[in-house]
This record gives C-alpha cells, sequence and structure tokens, in this order.
C-alpha cells in the first residue's frame, strides 16, 4: 500500500484523502482580499457612524445653548427658548401643516424633540443600541421630511417651493444610514458595540442591540 500511495505521489496524483485534507485547509483559511477589506469596511462603517452621531449632537447642543450658529445667542433652550417652535411654526406645505403649527412650542414637543437628538447623538458616537437609534431617528427624520416636503412645487400660499429634489432629500438619507449602522452592528468597530450586546438585558431582549 505505502509502495502504491509513493507512485501515486510521484505521477502527481494524491489519494482521496490528502486531497480532502488540503481542501479543509484551504476553506478554512479567509481570501486575501475579504481579510484586506474588513479593517477598511470597518472603520468606514465607524467614521460614517461618528458623522452621523456628530449632526444629532450637535443638533442638541446648539438648540439648548444658542452659540450663535443655526440658533441666535440667548435663543438657546436654556435661555427659555423653543427648539420647536421656529421649525413647527414655519411649516407652509403639507397636510399636516396645521398639526405641526399646533405641536410648535408646547413643552411636551420641545422635551421629546430634545431627548430624541440627545440620545440618538449618544447611541450613534458611543455604537450601542443602534437598533433603538435608527428607529426613532427614523421617525424623527421623517416627520421632518414631512414637514418640508421636498414633492411639493408650491407652498400653502401659493408661491413656489424651491424644493431642490422633489423625492430625496438629506432627512432620507439620514434615516437610510441609521437603518445601515444598526443592520451593518457599526458600533462593534470603534464604539462599545460588542460591550453592550455582551450586557445580559441586551442578550435577553435583542432590540436593544
Amino acid at each position: 500500500m505505502a509502495v502504491h500511495e509513493h507512485s501515486l505521489k510521484n505521477a502527481g496524483l494524491h489519494p482521496p484523502s490528502a486531497r480532502r485534507n488540503r481542501a479543509a485547509t484551504r476553506s478554512a483559511v479567509p481570501a486575501r482580499s475579504d481579510a484586506a477589506a474588513h479593517p477598511a469596511r470597518v472603520y468606514a462603517l465607524a467614521t460614517l457612524r461618528l458623522l452621523t452621531g456628530f449632526v444629532f449632537l450637535w443638533a442638541f447642543l446648539d438648540k439648548t445653548f444658542g452659540p450663535g450658529y443655526a440658533t441666535p445667542s440667548g435663543k438657546g433652550w436654556i435661555d427659555g427658548g423653543s427648539p420647536t417652535e421656529g421649525f413647527l411654526g414655519s411649516v407652509a406645505v403639507g397636510p399636516m401643516e396645521s398639526t405641526f403649527h399646533a405641536w410648535a412650542g408646547a413643552a411636551w414637543a420641545d422635551w421629546l424633540f430634545m431627548l430624541g437628538l440627545l440620545g440618538i447623538g449618544a447611541a450613534l458616537t458611543a455604537g450601542v443600541a443602534l437598533r433603538l437609534a435608527a428607529a426613532a431617528g427614523s421617525v424623527m427624520t421623517a416627520l421632518m421630511w414631512v414637514a418640508e416636503r421636498p414633492p411639493a412645487r408650491h407652498l400653502s400660499d401659493g408661491s413656489p417651493s424651491m424644493s431642490a429634489n422633489p423625492f430625496v432629500d438629506h432627512h432620507l438619507i439620514y434615516a437610510v444610514a441609521l437603518v445601515a449602522l444598526a443592520v451593518a452592528s457599526a458600533g462593534d468597530g470603534l464604539g462599545l458595540g460588542r460591550l453592550w450586546s455582551r450586557l445580559p438585558l441586551v442578550r435577553t431582549h435583542r432590540r436593544l442591540r
């Protein structure tokens, strides 16, 4: 038997057992392209997550303290200003126009909006609870999309809406980005996602992941 196997090897042939062993070895070793692409994918998702998180965190900080950018100095939430009155009160298009006007400046709307900004921004920055952040952020950005209503050509007073794109705007992009980050578990890279997923409560309730 040994002489037979030796002759097979010399002839360039190999027993089935040797072929199976080599196939198993090759399958256990990942392709170089996948191994090389993995770090790039991790860093790309982490960068998108952190930048998106800063969008929400900055909106919270700007509306809270009024540093003089979108919110004028002295008009911040801590100064008695309303984070929702300006935006919702200026809605001039769409079927929810009167509803948004009724919500504008209401204490419950201010608190819900600001806690949403803070919670979503903190979750994205830390890389935890991305599924909850995606759900809450998608609802928030969808309401903002309805408030601005890009498909409308004219406002309620008949003037041109000056919509830049009737189909897609940045609010929809944010919503899709949030969902993509949650699906890809983007908190595992440069974040606390792995530690968060090991918590007993998160293990039991995967929606918190």
